[in-house]
C-alpha cells in the first residue's frame, strides 16, 4: 500500500488514489434557484465508500506502525465507520473486530452483512459499559499472544482529524479551478455533524488554511452537554497536539440542531422525502441517517430564506448507502413506496 507525506509531517497509506469530483445538481438547482453542488466523497475505492477512509488513512499508518495484529473499533451495530474500518484492514492483512454495546439485531444486514462478507468479527456487548466491551476484547486477543490497535467511533479523535484537514484543502484547490464556483465568495458549505471529525477536520483547515469555505454543521444526533462545546473541547486537543495557531470558542462552531429530530438514526417521513428528491431528480442515493438528514436540512433553509436565490452550495455526501437496508429504515420505505410494485 502505498504511503503519502500528510499534513502536519504525519504520513498515511493512500486509500482514496484521486480526488473525489464536486459537479453541480443540475435539476435541483434549477428547481430551487439556487446553485447546489455536490461533493461525492460516497465515491471513496474500498468497502462500498464513505468519508471514514480518509481519517483511516492516518489511523492505520499508525496501528500499522505500532506492531498491531487486531484493528478494535467501536461504534453502533450498523456502523459505517466500521464497516470501512474491516475493508482496510484486509487490505493491509490485519484482523479486525467491531466492539459494539448494541444488542444483537435478529436480522443480519445492511453493513453488519457486509461486516460478514468481509470476515470482521462483530462484538455485541449489551450489558456492559463500552470501556468494559473494549477492554474484554482487548484482553482476548492479548491472551492469544497478538497485539490490539484501537479506533475510536467513527475514527474520530485528534489523528483522525486529517482526514477531513486534507479533504478542504481539495475542495479549495477545486474551487479555483472552477469557474462557477470561484467567484470571490466563500463558498457555502454544508456537513454532516455526528462524531464530529469531519467536522472539525474542516473547521480546523478553514482557519489554519485561510480556505475559500463557509462551513456550518448539520447535526444529526443529540449532545447532552450541546455540540459546541463537545467541539470546543475536542478542537483543544488538536490545538496542542498540532500546534495551531488559533483559539475557538464554542460559538465558533457553526452547527444547526435543529434537524436531527430528537435522536440518532431514527426513521424520519420528512428525511425519506428529501432522499426520494434526490434520487428522482439526480439519480444520487443518500442514506437516512447522516447525508438525508442533512439534505433535508439544506432544503428546509432554502424554502425559509436561510440561503439566498442564486447563491453557490456545497452538499458534503459523505456516504453511508447500507443504512437504507437497516431494518428500522427499510420497512419504512417499503411503507412508502408500496405503491410502485404491482
Amino acid at each position: 500500500m502505498k504511503i503519502k507525506n500528510g499534513s502536519f509531517g504525519y504520513n498515511k497509506f493512500e486509500f482514496i488514489k484521486e480526488e473525489t469530483p464536486i459537479h453541480k445538481l443540475e435539476n435541483i438547482s434549477k428547481d430551487l434557484d439556487v446553485n447546489l453542488f455536490i461533493k461525492r466523497d460516497d465515491l471513496t475505492s474500498y468497502g462500498v465508500g464513505g468519508n471514514k477512509l480518509r481519517k483511516l488513512e492516518y489511523l492505520m499508518f499508525e496501528a500499522i506502525q505500532t506492531g498491531a495484529d487486531v484493528i478494535v473499533t467501536t461504534g453502533g451495530a450498523q456502523t459505517n465507520h466500521g464497516r470501512l474500518t474491516a475493508a482496510v484492514s484486509n487490505l493491509l492483512e490485519k484482523k479486525c473486530v467491531i466492539v459494539t454495546t448494541d444488542e444483537k439485531p435478529k436480522e443480519i444486514s445492511a453493513n453488519l452483512l457486509l461486516d460478514g462478507i468481509m470476515g470482521c468479527d462483530v462484538c455485541f456487548k449489551p450489558n456492559r459499559s463500552l470501556e468494559e466491551a473494549i477492554d474484554e476484547v482487548f484482553q482476548d486477543i492479548e491472551a492469544r499472544g497478538e497485539k490490539p490497535y484501537f479506533i475510536p467511533m467513527g475514527g474520530s479523535n485528534e489523528l483522525g482529524l486529517l482526514g477531513y484537514y486534507d479533504c478542504s484543502i481539495e475542495i479549495d484547490r477545486q474551487i479555483k479551478e472552477n469557474e462557477e464556483l470561484n467567484n470571490g465568495s466563500k463558498l457555502k458549505t454544508f456537513v454532516t455533524v455526528g462524531s464530529c471529525g469531519t467536522y472539525l477536520g474542516m473547521k480546523m483547515a478553514v482557519e489554519n488554511e485561510n480556505l475559500n469555505i463557509d462551513l456550518e454543521g448539520i447535526q444529526i444526533l443529540p449532545y447532552e452537554e450541546g455540540v459546541q462545546n463537545y467541539l470546543a473541547e475536542y478542537y483543544k486537543k488538536a490545538k496542542e497536539k498540532f500546534n495551531l495557531k488559533h483559539e475557538l470558542k464554542p460559538d465558533d462552531f457553526r452547527v444547526d440542531g435543529e434537524y436531527f429530530f430528537g435522536a440518532y438514526n431514527n426513521p424520519v417521513k420528512e428525511v425519506r422525502e428529501a432522499i426520494y428528491y434526490m434520487a428522482r431528480r439526480e439519480a444520487i442515493i443518500l442514506d437516512p441517517c447522516y447525508t438525508g438528514k442533512t439534505f433535508n436540512a439544506i432544503l428546509r433553509k432554502i424554502k425559509k430564506g436561510e440561503i439566498k436565490k442564486d447563491s453557490n452550495v456545497l452538499f458534503m455526501h459523505t456516504g453511508g448507502l447500507p443504512g437504507i437496508y437497516t431494518t428500522q429504515h427499510r420497512v419504512e420505505f417499503e411503507k412508502d413506496l408500496e405503491s410502485y410494485f404491482y
